[in-house]
């Protein structure tokens, strides 16, 4: 059985979190999760209680792929991220997650911080992932990687005249920049990770420049800020790379235009490398499946599993040895940033206010 944002979730949409919690009660959350009947933290050793903020479609192949070759069940939740720690937070010592996924370290930092993910060790995991992405404690580990890429207009920008992050504060880029909204948690870390690289006022010059560039308040998601560029609404735009896949991968013709429109380039390659985020996951405090929850881990970082993060949600494997996909490869090899991302969610609150004060709507 698989609980999906079609059901609990789906049901509470757009209402406050408290609504969110408070759709069941704990223990009627439990026996939906349970499928054999078991309530509140009462182990089955043949399941685990997935809460999932990947909305991914593709993931179903994991889900499938890890129940036939163990025999354990995944119920899977899906929801906002932080529509789901406020959740395990709501339900308790009750809750019946056993695993939290989230697609940025900066709410796996924030469940840690609020003590909701427990440390577990883990030879085959500290040894599948790089030491800068995953948790020192073994709280949470991450399982795939997103670039932070530019794309620029193919008819308006050459790829010589791009450099950095920070090469898109200077006065030629005026009114040429487009990017989605300081709500969003992958601009957030981006700019924690400069306060932790640049230091803060460096940092806060450089947001003021960028703001200052802007071609257009920022809106939609990076599907729409790569739309924009292709449009000529602006000439480059700050997305994860994905996005890009997705579009030359699609079999919506208006989506291929948009991504032959479109040219990628990586950051940094000069100075400290380009932005790296992970999509990852940790063990909840009170997983009554624990067991099962790390090997659910550890089949994440297994060649099968790796491979469908790369082949279907075009994603970078998180395991050196594991190659991107083909689209994705043709996007040409580039030097990573190797800053330990847990800094991503430890300078989150300054980098949200220095965002505010350099008017990033």
């Amino acid at each position: 059985m698989k609980i999906t944002r079609r059901s609990i979730i789906g049901l509470c949409s757009g209402l406050a979190l408290f609504v969110v919690a408070g759709c069941s009660s704990p223990n009627e959350q439990a026996n939906t999760a349970n499928t054999d009947g078991a309530t509140g933290n009462t182990a089955d050793a043949g399941e685990i209680n997935l809460y999932s903020a990947r909305h991914y479609d593709t993931d179903d192949a994991l889900y499938d792929n890890f129940t036939e070759e163990t025999g354990i069940k995944v119920n899977l939740i899906e929801g906002d991220a932080d529509e789901l720690i406020e959740r395990i937070k709501s339900e308790g010592t009750n809750s019946p997650a056993d695993v939290l996924i989230t697609v940025d370290v900066g709410r796996l930092w924030r469940a840690q911080e609020d003590g909701l993910l427990q440390p577990i060790s883990s030879e085959t995991l500290a040894s599948a992932i790089p030491a800068n992405l995953r948790d020192s404690q073994g709280q949470w580990f991450g399982l795939s990687k997103r670039a932070r890429i530019i794309v620029y207009n193919k008819e308006n920008v050459q790829p010589e005249e791009l450099s950095t992050y920070e090469a898109l504060a200077e006065p030629e880029w005026k009114g040429r920049v487009c990017i989605r909204s300081s709500e969003n948690i992958y601009n957030q870390s981006l700019v924690a990770s400069k306060i932790e690289s640049k230091g803060e006022q460096e940092t806060e010059n450089w947001v003021k420049g960028l703001v200052a560039n802007f071609a257009r308040p920022p809106e939609g998601n990076d599907t729409s800020q790569i739309q924009a560029v292709a449009a000529g609404q602006c000439d480059v735009a700050i997305v994860n790379h994905y996005y890009v896949a997705r579009l030359k991968q699609s079999d919506v013709a208006e989506d291929q235009e948009v991504a032959e429109k479109v040219g990628v380039f990586f950051p940094n390659q000069t100075a400290n490398g380009t932005h790296i985020n992970i999509s990852g996951g940790g063990v909840v405090i009170n997983a009554p499946n624990k067991d099962n929850a790390v090997k659910f881990l550890e089949y994440l970082v297994t060649p099968e599993a790796q491979e469908i993060f790369a082949n279907q949600g075009n994603e970078y494997p998180i395991v050196t040895e594991m190659e991107p996909n083909s689209v994705v490869s043709s996007f040409g090899e580039f030097k990573e940033s190797e800053l330990d991302v847990v800094t991503y969610g430890e300078k989150n609150p300054e980098a949200v206010k220095l965002m505010d004060r350099a008017g990033w709507k």
